[in-house]
């Protein structure tokens, strides 16, 4: 099933909404992950399939929310708030999205063009009417956000968001990692040739070849959830984990080391 005008399935937009929510990556991110999986993806598109899984999110609100608010409240004595911004290019408008942090509802979202100060007090508004107490703040650096949430709650704690700061740290190691990711990926191509070779032999030798062929496509899809787990670093060990386990049953048959 898909959006209508779209060919794209209810699957990968529940994919966008979790890498964005879930791994915290960007629209360029999302971009390559996407066409790693075998979807071809711009970053425009990846930012308008991002847009339809929020269309989605804010449809499903309904009179639930003030219910899951409230059993939130009772379990921490508050809300804890957090907003972000996504633009997919300079000179787009910016989608700015409102979450509760405990229960990870959405609580709005809107793209706006300037992001300022008083078009995210309004965006805000919203939330702050709903009445419950908010005991927490979170957000990246960007100064219009802490304005905006500092004067709709002056009085409540403000922390800048712990993830976005070692994202920030870690961003040369991530950068280095992903050049890793990128030239591991390409030297296990070529899996589908051996493949066709061993797909009709019934020999034992051709199904542990298949059962190996199986794990080392599996590293392909190895994303990883950066900066904390890092996927070329896990390619990168998953596959001499491999390769010990081949040159061991290489060994045990008497046949040519790796």
């Amino acid at each position: 099933m898909c959006l209508k005008h779209t060919s794209y399935a209810y699957d990968v937009l529940a994919l966008v909404g979790e890498m964005r929510f879930k791994q915290h990556m960007t629209v360029t991110e999302i971009s390559e992950a996407l066409t790693e999986r075998g979807i071809p993806t711009s970053e425009r598109h990846a930012m308008r399939l991002y847009e339809w899984y929020m269309t989605l999110l804010r449809a499903s609100l309904t009179t639930d929310v003030k219910e899951q608010l409230a059993n939130v409240v009772k379990e921490y004595n508050g809300l804890l708030l957090s907003m972000d911004g996504v633009q997919p290019e300079k000179g787009n408008e910016t989608l700015y999205v409102v979450r509760e942090g405990f229960s990870g509802r959405i609580l709005a979202a809107k793209n706006l063009k300037s992001g300022s100060k008083t078009e995210l007090m309004a965006l805000l508004k919203p939330v702050k009417d709903l009445g419950f107490p908010v005991i927490g703040l979170v957000s990246d650096g960007q100064q219009s956000i802490r304005l905006a949430m500092g004067e709709t709650w002056p009085e409540t704690p403000y922390q800048y968001c712990q993830y976005h700061y070692l994202k920030d740290i870690a961003k040369p190691v991530v950068d280095l990692d992903r050049k890793l990711k990128t030239g591991l990926k390409k030297s296990l191509r070529g899996l589908r040739e051996i493949e066709k070779q061993v797909e009709d032999d019934d020999s034992i030798e051709s199904e542990v070849t298949r059962d190996y062929l199986a794990a080392t496509r599996s590293l392909l899809l190895e994303d990883g959830n950066p900066p904390l787990d890092l996927p070329g670093i896990q390619i990168y060990e998953k596959a001499e984990a491999v390769k010990a386990s081949l040159e061991k049953s290489v060994a045990k048959k008497g046949g040519p080391s790796f």
